[in-house]
């Protein structure tokens, strides 16, 4: 063969393996788009599809009749930060950066689920709370993934629902009609309006919308003013209730979210990317004592032990609902156990991302119990909490260990198939379990700078 004839021949094979590649990208499934959206320590009894009679959830009962509603689904922790770092990291709280609410910012070598999944050619926003770095850190979002950011950085400017101003991106966005005591932006009403508008804007690409609600979390300073922590406009369908002022409050959050998770998936199905979406609903943590609210009043724990702040089922089993109409089949309820940490990997193998550093992640990909296929249980989850003290607990099949505060070693242990409240505890006779359990919690726990177990070295 001549130099031209073979220089002919190598133009038309490359010409060739492009058209290939081109056919083959083209016939490639996009990854679905994937909204996540997570209340603020709403509880596992708050909703109507898991038993609230009181309070309305017509919308969010509707999301579980037509998707999967879980019954055995753990946040990260109990409560906001290390709750977040897991779902963010895909660790437990024995290896994830953040396991206390201190305002500690996720490092660069951290890797998100924002991270992944931009790999995966998904854009990227998140909209509400965040909690894992302050301003010029390099926890912000627009620093971990996030192509789009509008919300709350830090936690405890999240409790005030009227601030002066929010951050879109790396810059202050101001809200004059909060200024000098004015009430005119109500947060959580911005949040929704700008999650429509991201929607919009993309809704000829695959995208990934991260939600952290910050409803119906108290303004725990106000309610030390006042008594009534809980913040919102109007207290809408409750206001001709005889229920205490602040539980009308409570309800009305609650319900307002409901509305809001209506309106996102109406405006999915009018964009007609409803059947490509793969909605996520959850809370954070447990339900709380704060800002005037009884979690007594309406149930919200369910049948549980605990709320926001302890490590029995009430504080960190939370609901969990996923809607994905080409997937997961309808009105299915599981009692698959899962956790925060195995968000990432399901949403990598959901967008066909493989992860660079499996071996740096908790968690496992749930992939196959959204499809109604059989899931391969984990071993064990385990958690840890840092305030006043330091908690631990850990789920291995039925049994639940709980060892609390500061240098205690008394584990307690229980039973969850019988003993779903975890009111006996039955450690004395399954002296092998607790020894494993015990075994668990060495293992799983890492030291970092900024947590280490009491009575460690240095």
């Amino acid at each position: 063969m001549g130099r031209q004839s073979r220089r002919e021949f190598l133009r038309r094979s490359a010409l060739g393996a492009m058209a290939l590649a081109t056919t083959a990208r083209a016939r490639a499934p996009s990854p679905p788009n994937i909204i996540f959206i997570m209340a603020d320590d709403l509880g596992y009894g708050d909703l109507g599809c898991y038993g609230q009679e009181r309070i309305k959830t017509p919308h969010i009962d509707k999301l579980a009749a037509e998707g999967m509603r879980f019954t055995q689904c753990y946040a990260g922790s109990t409560v906001c930060a290390p709750s977040r770092s897991c779902l963010m990291t895909g660790q437990h709280t024995g290896h994830t950066l953040v396991r206390g609410n201190a305002r500690i910012p996720l490092r660069p070598e951290d890797t998100t689920v924002a991270e992944v999944l931009k790999r995966g050619g998904l854009a990227t926003g998140i909209i509400g709370k965040w909690g894992l770095g302050e301003p010029d850190t390099t926890g912000i979002p627009n620093r971990q993934g996030f192509d789009h950011w509008f919300g709350y950085l830090n936690q405890r400017n999240a409790h005030n629902y009227y601030p002066e101003y929010l951050w879109r991106n790396e810059e202050r966005h101001a809200l004059p009609d909060n200024e000098r005591d004015m009430r005119g932006s109500y947060t959580h009403d911005l949040f929704t309006e700008e999650a429509l508008r991201f929607i919009g804007d993309h809704r000829d690409e695959p995208f990934f919308l991260y939600l952290p609600y910050t409803i119906p979390h108290a303004n725990n300073e106000l309610g030390r003013e006042t008594g009534d922590g809980m913040e919102t406009p109007s207290q809408g369908e409750y206001t001709e209730t005889d229920w205490p002022h602040v539980e009308k409050s409570t309800a009305a959050m609650v319900s307002r979210l409901d509305a809001d998770v209506g309106r996102i998936m109406k405006r999915l199905s009018e964009l007609g990317i409803d059947d490509n979406t793969a909605v996520f609903f959850t809370s954070d943590n447990g339900p709380h004592r704060e800002g005037g609210h009884d979690a007594e009043f309406f149930g919200s724990r369910g049948p549980l032990r605990g709320i926001k702040r302890d490590l029995y089922e009430g504080g960190i089993r939370v609901p969990m609902i996923v809607r994905w109409p080409r997937m997961t089949p309808r009105g299915v309820v599981s009692d698959t156990p899962w956790a925060f940490w195995d968000v990432l990997p399901t949403f990598a193998d959901m967008a066909g991302v493989r992860l660079t550093s499996p071996e740096s992640v908790d968690g496992v990909s749930v992939l196959p119990t959204l499809r109604g296929e059989e899931q391969t249980p984990h071993e064990y989850l385990y958690w840890e909490f840092y305030e006043r003290g330091f908690d631990q607990a850990v789920r291995t099949g039925p049994w639940k260990g709980v060892r609390r505060k500061r240098n205690d070693d008394q584990l307690e242990l229980y039973n969850l198939e019988d003993d779903i409240g975890e009111m006996t505890d039955i450690a004395a006779a399954h002296r092998a379990v607790a020894r494993r359990i015990a075994d668990i919690m060495r293992e799983a726990h890492e030291d970092n700078e900024h947590y280490r177990l009491p009575g460690a070295d240095g």
